[in-house]
């Protein structure tokens, strides 16, 4: 596997089934929603690499939903690629305005829409993000999705690896709660504050005694990860 996760919207079932396939043959993990609100849910919880999005779904449009992606700073990086029967030079430039990566129109190949899917990715993904972050033995790996130790891999839910995936990029700087709640469940979620302290005290459980010390608490402050004595 690549490691990548595509998220399919369109409400076309036999769509979704055709690209499915073609991504299972490229080596890459995917998720399917048929309209705009199951989707959402699905980028939020699950961050999918790229979205692979219909113009045209019921209720909230493709276009739509796109404009709102782009506009929270939790889901604005994602890549999209607009699917659709429309051809009209207008739409496909309502796309791109909106924030959309690429545009193909139906029908397509399933071997096209796999290699414009790796060129967006490929643009999309800065250099060295991919890169193990290692840091007195405790290796966070991007790709696999795994962080483990010397002793072997930690046991380690998806929010507390968003969360030590953002502190072991953004070492020795002090964080308040209100902004881990915007990087890390971002500006949409309406989540307490106190959350965080609790996805906080879970984290350093799944270090364990050898590094919870480096999540540090700043009293009247926040948070930072540092290797430096509180």
């Amino acid at each position: 596997m690549t490691g990548k996760t595509v998220l399919i919207v369109d409400d076309e079932a036999s769509i979704r089934e055709m690209i499915a396939v073609a991504l299972e043959m490229a080596d890459y993990n995917y998720l399917e929603a048929a309209d705009a609100r199951e989707a959402h849910s699905l980028i939020v919880d699950k961050q999918p690499d790229l979205i692979l999005l219909d113009w045209m779904l019921p209720g909230t449009s493709g276009v739509e939903l796109a404009r709102r992606l782009k506009k929270e700073e939790a889901t604005a990086e994602i890549p999209i690629i607009m699917l659709t029967a429309k051809v009209e030079e207008d739409n496909k430039i309502q796309g791109l305005e909106v924030g959309a990566d690429d545009y193909i129109t139906k029908p397509f190949s399933p071997r096209e829409l796999v290699a414009r899917l790796k060129a967006v990715l490929r643009r999309a993904t800065p250099a060295g993000v991919e890169s193990p972050i290692e840091v007195d033995g405790l290796t966070l790996d991007p790709i696999g999705h795994r962080v483990t130790t010397t002793t072997g891999a930690l046991n380690i839910g998806p929010t507390e690896y968003r969360l030590l995936q953002f502190f072991m990029t953004h070492q020795e700087r002090v964080y308040t709660r209100s902004q881990l709640l915007d990087q890390v469940w971002g500006g949409n979620v309406y989540v307490e504050e106190r959350t965080v302290d609790v996805h906080i005290r879970r984290l350093r459980k799944a270090l364990g005694g050898q590094y919870d010390h480096l999540i540090q608490t700043v009293r009247g402050t926040g948070y930072r990860f540092s290797t430096r004595a509180a």
